[in-house]
């Protein structure tokens, strides 16, 4: 069977059976991919012909979407399926969106050793180790961790590939084995086998115009690395960074963005927590109190009012699904095309 892919005119051979996205990204065919479980949607495509079948019962939550584009293309009946989430199975024909900057790094699987467990909140450990070997990786993209067998999740960078270590922001999950384990019994000394890198929500250096980045939670270390990244490579772009938190205890890695901000006058800080409450006895102290009230949401609605308020802008979405979602359907108000908005989804495991 063979699958043809538009526009690219790419032809390459593929089993019945085959996996849409393993057989994209096995030929280095460039699509965008986060979540890799069919709930983002940044891997969708169209299927044009053939017989594509995306699996019984995926949770896909952009079907709204789906249906405005197919009928602004004139297509009222295309067919769209998630890649991560489909089988082949037969001669096809797919059409991907346009990818405006591909960034290609070898996948690999190296040990690294555990040399700090680190508390920045109460509920958010800073992991740090030291790879037995560099792992080449684009600002922005994410690894997957292997700490035991039974012990296994992906988590986003904070840093750079030039970095002599990988730096991670690991939130404590309720019920969570992965993070509980982090959190308990993980300590300096312990091997660690990482796999990556993975995703698309990477910086895209060929960008000369203003960049958003919104972070929630521990979508702050992907954010670090994108700011870092863009600093590193001498990128002059204003920046608006919006770091959204439940509370100010939650907030953490003011020290670092001070520092980043403090080395470029384009970068802006803007931190919105939903509650004030105090923070917790022993819990690292930020020094900056001069936070906002509200959701980070609305802190981006009341700050970008008109509806093209950000065009010519790239947005960085990082956290947890429900505010990334709300997020990407504003930004998209205000003048930002699915395109050029790069977002990653955090889907918390519980077991």
């Amino acid at each position: 069977m063979q699958v043809h892919v538009q526009p690219l005119g790419e032809r390459f051979d593929v089993a019945p059976g085959d996996n849409l996205l393993n057989a994209l990204t096995d030929r280095q065919i460039p699509i965008s991919y986060s979540c890799l479980s069919g709930r983002c949607g940044t891997c969708r495509c169209r299927v044009i012909s053939g017989d594509v079948q995306e699996a019984a019962g995926v949770e896909y939550r952009h079907r709204d979407e789906v249906t405005a584009d197919a009928q602004a293309e004139h297509a009222p009946h295309a067919r769209y399926v998630l890649a991560c989430q489909s089988t082949i199975r037969s001669d096809c024909e797919i059409e991907l969106p346009e990818v405006d900057e591909i960034v290609v790094h070898p996948a690999k699987i190296l040990k690294a050793t555990v040399l700090a467990v680190e508390s920045l909140t109460d509920d958010i450990k800073r992991l740090v180790l030291k790879p037995a070997r560099p792992l080449r990786f684009s600002p922005g993209q994410y690894a997957t961790l292997q700490f035991t067998p039974a012990h296994i999740r992906p988590y986003s960078m904070a840093g750079l590939d030039a970095d002599d270590t990988l730096e991670f922001h690991i939130r404590r999950v309720p019920g969570g084995a992965v993070s509980g384990y982090v959190a308990e019994q993980l300590k300096v000394g312990d091997a660690v086998r990482v796999s990556g890198p993975l995703g698309t929500s990477y910086l895209r250096t060929r960008h000369d115009g203003p960049m958003l980045c919104v972070a929630g939670g521990t979508g702050l270390a992907p954010v670090l690395s994108i700011v870092r990244g863009a600093l590193a490579r001498g990128m002059t772009n204003p920046i608006e960074i919006y770091v959204g938190a439940r509370s100010p205890a939650d907030v953490y890695g003011l020290a670092w963005l001070h520092e980043l901000a403090s080395r470029h006058d384009g970068i802006r800080l803007h931190v919105v927590t939903t509650t004030d409450a105090p923070a917790a006895p022993g819990t690292p102290k930020q020094t900056d109190r001069d936070f906002r009230r509200g959701y980070v949401t609305e802190a981006l609605a009341a700050d970008f009012a008109a509806s093209d308020a950000l065009a010519g802008w790239r947005a960085y979405l990082c956290g947890a699904p429900p505010m990334v979602d709300a997020a990407t359907r504003l930004l998209r108000e205000r003048g930002i095309p699915r395109a050029h908005l790069h977002a990653d989804a955090f889907y918390a495991k519980e077991a």
